[in-house]
């Protein structure tokens, strides 16, 4: 899967659990912001991804991940 490929079904999978229209949701556009969530609803996010992509993120390694794109780079090299 590429970086691309990853951010996009980042994408998809926190614009299904927040019912937010796709679209609207940008690489590097701030997902707390855009989502209108707050940190413990991004770890219901992480939680989600952790099970999608059979992988496990230490919490220290989110921290200042504010972005699909930096989200990415923390989650590819466990894929």
């Amino acid at each position: 899967m590429s970086r691309d490929d990853l951010i996009q079904k980042l994408i998809e999978l926190a614009s299904k659990r927040f019912e937010r229209p796709a679209a609207e949701l940008a690489p590097d556009a701030d997902f707390f912001e855009k989502l209108g969530i707050d940190s413990f609803q991004a770890m219901e996010l992480m939680t989600d991804l952790e099970e999608e992509f059979d992988i496990e993120i230490p919490d220290y390694e989110l921290q200042g991940v504010n972005t699909f794109t930096k989200l990415a780079e923390v989650i590819e090299p466990r894929l």
